[in-house]
């Protein structure tokens, strides 16, 4: 199978790349509205003389257009994902600063962020799927986390800061007063 190369694009969406064997590159920007854009560039080592196409595609076309193309078992198992309630998948790309860079990934669970899973660890060209507690991130590397929103936005955070999030205290409402 090709390898793809995805890029986030905050506010937009995922671009999804890769390289065809007869030269140019292909990608697809799967924006967070549904939408979807086909590019394709003739040349992308001089993006100045690149012939450049965009294909603007609704969610039904990339659908159809995935299923002519054999990609009908991907694009289910993709939708699948998206429709369990309350699961996010999302990446994140360790920094030299950040404090994770350079230590073993441990068990989430252990800093207090149960139900979050890494669920692979991209470091160049390879991915690690599963990867144990004592798998030693280093930045550049690109993590694949899963768990509610929240969660996986904490646990960004713990990977960032070193420090566990304090989590906001629910306001209680106050007792009812009994009527005189």
């Amino acid at each position: 199978m090709t390898e793809v190369r995805r890029t986030k694009l905050p506010g937009v969406g995922m671009l999804h790349t890769f390289y065809p064997e007869d030269g140019g590159k292909v990608g697809v920007v799967a924006h967070r509205s549904g939408a979807n854009d086909l590019v394709m560039i003739d040349d992308p080592s001089n993006p100045d003389e690149a012939v450049k196409i965009t294909l603007r595609l609704t969610e039904d076309e990339a659908h159809t257009l995935a299923e002519l193309l054999g990609g009908t078992q991907i694009t289910e198992s993709l939708q699948a994902l998206d429709q369990i309630p309350g699961l996010s998948i999302d990446w994140f790309t360790v920094d030299y600063d950040d404090a994770i860079a350079g230590k073993p990934l441990g068990k989430p669970a252990d800093h207090g962020f149960v139900g979050v899973t890494v669920v692979a660890v991209v470091r160049g060209e390879t991915t690690n799927p599963g990867p144990g507690i004592d798998f030693t991130v280093f930045p550049g590397d690109t993590l694949v986390v899963a768990g509610s929103p929240e969660k996986v936005a904490k646990t960004f955070a713990y990977f960032r800061t070193g420090t566990v999030p304090m989590t906001s205290a629910i306001p209680t409402a106050p007792a009812a007063q009994p009527e005189s």
